[in-house]
């Protein structure tokens, strides 16, 4: 298995600008419209509950929306809606609407190890789905260096690291925001390899530059989140919390009729959080 799997979308988009280009001037006069298949508006939820260490965890946030054509700008947001998570020691947790498609809780409880069930009820349809709380062990130090890329220019590369429990089987995603990324770039790592061991995580970019400030968001996921994610990334190539591939199903079951099951997966993890300068 390949421990690290990293994803942004700079090299698609460098493709589609080439493809752009050969059509552009290979056909300046006609217009061409693609007539794509219309599917089924499946409902999107966008359900992650993230516990930042050091915080109460109290403030939790659940988007719901709908799939939108290719062709359009925005994306359907879904109101009305009913959210609750409960836990299993019977505390209900309800998420209001504040703004269109946009459900959040203020009291919420996070615990370690322990499970939460999510309660959707959206366009006459229930959904439910199941996740545990997954610890993250915190990110211990982050280094600077100069590397060479693959064009023969010195790059910045950061490594951080952090050290992996050695009785259990762990699962991280990691994402990298900055100012000099149009998108986040995402990193999976198991520790099938380096398990009980200290692990060391790599990024750079041909943009970064000092005076950047670069977020690193560290998360503990599940076994099964990690496998969803990996389809994910591996077939979208870009943000996982956008609209994912309509033939890849997460954790979330409708209840009323189970083939009109929702997009997204409740996950709920412990993550750490580093804002690095670079120098």
């Amino acid at each position: 298995m390949q421990m690290f799997k990293k994803y942004s979308l700079k090299s698609k988009a460098l493709t589609l600008v080439s493809l752009l280009f050969v059509l552009f001037f290979s056909s300046c006069e006609d217009v061409v419209n693609l007539d794509l298949e219309t599917g089924e508006a499946k409902l999107v939820v966008d359900a992650e509950i993230i516990w930042q260490k050091g915080t109460t965890g109290n403030e939790q946030v659940i988007k719901i929306s709908k799939m939108a054509p290719y062709y359009n700008n925005t994306t359907p947001k879904v109101s009305g809606a009913q959210v609750r998570i409960e836990n299993s020691t019977g505390d209900i947790f309800t998420f209001n609407e504040t703004e269109p498609g946009i459900y959040t809780c203020t009291n919420f409880i996070p615990v370690l190890n322990t499970d939460y069930k999510l309660f959707v009820t959206a366009e006459g349809q229930s959904f439910t789905a199941t996740e545990k709380l997954t610890s993250v062990t915190p990110i211990e130090k982050v280094e600077q260096k100069l590397v060479p890329d693959f064009g023969g220019e010195d790059v910045i590369e950061l490594t951080f690291y952090y050290k992996d429990p050695a009785d259990q089987a762990n699962f991280y995603l990691t994402d990298y925001k900055s100012e000099f990324l149009l998108f986040p770039e995402y990193e999976l790592t198991d520790d099938e390899l380096f398990n009980g061991n200290e692990i060391s995580t790599r990024f750079s970019d041909e943009d970064m530059k000092p005076g950047n400030t670069v977020l690193i968001t560290h998360r503990g996921i599940s076994k099964s989140f990690h496998n969803y994610m990996n389809l994910i990334l591996e077939v979208y190539g870009g943000s996982p919390f956008s609209v994912p591939p309509g033939n890849i199903r997460g954790n979330i079951v409708n209840t009323s009729d189970a083939n009109n099951f929702a997009l997204g997966y409740f996950r709920l993890c412990e993550s750490d959080h580093v804002s690095y300068l670079v120098k």
